[in-house]
Parts: structure tokens; C-alpha cells; sequence
């Protein structure tokens, strides 16, 4: 997966928000104001960072090399998948998905009505 293919990926999550809140070289998706991932533009290889149940995010990190704890994150809840042609593209979706569902199932109720 390019850049250009994980962007359009998140930005066609519902309700879903991009900006670059840390600089250039950092674009965040979020939703209902909370971040779901943030995309590493200007690294080479090209990284994401995703939550993730911590259990899963450690059997991830076991099962795959390109998934490492968090960079800059909390390391229990983010993994970061570096895009070096080693993860399929299906299992990054599914991650994208599965950090979204996390993201959104924890926004206060009141928000997640609004998403509706």
C-alpha cells in the first residue's frame, strides 16, 4: 500500500477528518475528534501508526516484523506498521478497521449519536 492508497483508505472511513496537527510529515485521521491514525508521509519506508487491543496488538507485533509498539504512542494501544511490502493490504485494512471500531466505540455517547 502507497500513501496516496492508505489516505483514501481512512478518509473513506464515515464521519472521518484529516489534518496535520504535528507538521508536514504527519497526517492524522480522526473521528469525532479522536484519532484513529497517523501517517507517517515522509518516511522512508512509509509508516502508520493504529490502535489496537493491546492482547492483539502484542500477538501482531509476535506474528508480523513490520508491526512494532507505537512510536511516540502509548505502546500498550498503538502498534506501528512500517509499509515495506511485508503485510498485505487486506491486513492493513483490517487494522485501519479494527482501530476506527476502537476509536469510535470509545467516543461518549452523546458524540457517537452524532455519527449516525
Amino acid at each position: 500500500m502507497n500513501t496516496e492508497t492508505l489516505r483514501d483508505y481512512c478518509i473513506g472511513k464515515p464521519h472521518a477528518t484529516e489534518s496535520f496537527p504535528f507538521g508536514g510529515d504527519a497526517l492524522v485521521f480522526k473521528v469525532g475528534g479522536k484519532m484513529f491514525a497517523l501517517l507517517a508521509t515522509e518516511s522512508q519506508p512509509t509508516t502508520i501508526n493504529l490502535k489496537c487491543d493491546p492482547e492483539r496488538a502484542v500477538q501482531l507485533r509476535e506474528e508480523h516484523s513490520a508491526v512494532t509498539p507505537g512510536y511516540h504512542m502509548n505502546k500498550t494501544h498503538w502498534n506501528t506498521i512500517t509499509l515495506n511490502g511485508h503485510v498485505r493490504t487486506a491486513d492493513i485494512q483490517e487494522w485501519i478497521d479494527h482501530s476506527y471500531e476502537l476509536v469510535k466505540k470509545s467516543l461518549p455517547k452523546a458524540i457517537q449519536a452524532e455519527l449516525i
